[in-house]
């Protein structure tokens, strides 16, 4: 099975990228979901974070994600003690997500994480795909957002790769700026791609056993 890494700043267009491929029926590991999941009401996150972070639970049990990013944003410390909490979980979820895959007889899975450079996550991927847009597109995105400011985009982007970086890292990049339907078919290309060079090695492997079985 072909593992391939999505990712890209905020803005880029990566959670459109990430339906595209389930559209195509590709099997996908959203890191995002999967923080929802621990921190909504009986999450498995929720009693450490309380603990770590008082006051941030909500009446019906679950974390309140805004209050909770408002004591971690701009402060390392407490951003790295949650990430102490929320990381090892949420690898936990992406093994048993890949161990399925491949008890399936999944050719390729997607695993979306936001942060897949930054977190060295990428070391895990064979191949990581980056969507990109014009810095003017990602800026009109990202502010059209609910309470998002020049001042807090600024923040984010700073504790982010540089898009240009992520760009020379990538083995493929897809461009979401202008035509969707171009981010589509540059998609499929990939995912045809990989299918294929997973169908090759499937086959060598089944000639190496048959071989092996052979010569015993």
């Amino acid at each position: 099975m072909i593992v391939v890494g999505l990712t890209g700043s905020i803005g880029m267009g990566k959670t459109t990228a990430a339906r595209m491929l389930r559209r195509m029926g590709v099997a996908l590991f959203d890191a995002d979901q999967i923080v929802h999941r621990l921190l909504a009401p009986g999450g498995g996150a929720v009693a450490k974070v309380e603990t770590a972070f008082p006051g941030t639970r909500r009446e019906d049990g679950g974390i309140d994600r805004k209050r909770l990013g408002e004591r971690v944003f701009g402060d390392p410390q407490a951003l790295a003690q949650l990430e102490d909490i929320l990381h090892p979980m949420v690898a936990e979820a992406e093994r048993r997500f890949l161990a399925q895959a491949r008890a399936r007889g999944e050719a390729i899975a997607v695993l979306d994480i936001p942060l897949l450079y930054e977190s060295r996550g990428a070391a895990r991927c064979d191949y990581v795909i980056v969507v990109s847009a014009p810095a003017m597109v990602q800026r009109q995105r990202v502010l059209r957002r609910p309470g998002m400011t020049e001042a807090r985009f600024a923040a984010i982007l700073k504790q982010q790769m540089p898009d240009a970086e992520k760009r020379r890292r990538a083995d493929f990049v897809v461009p979401t700026g202008l035509d969707r339907n171009l981010s589509l078919r540059r998609l499929r290309a990939i995912i045809a791609s990989l299918r294929r060079q997973s169908a090759q090695k499937s086959r060598l492997r089944r000639g190496v056993n048959r071989n092996h079985r052979g010569a015993v």
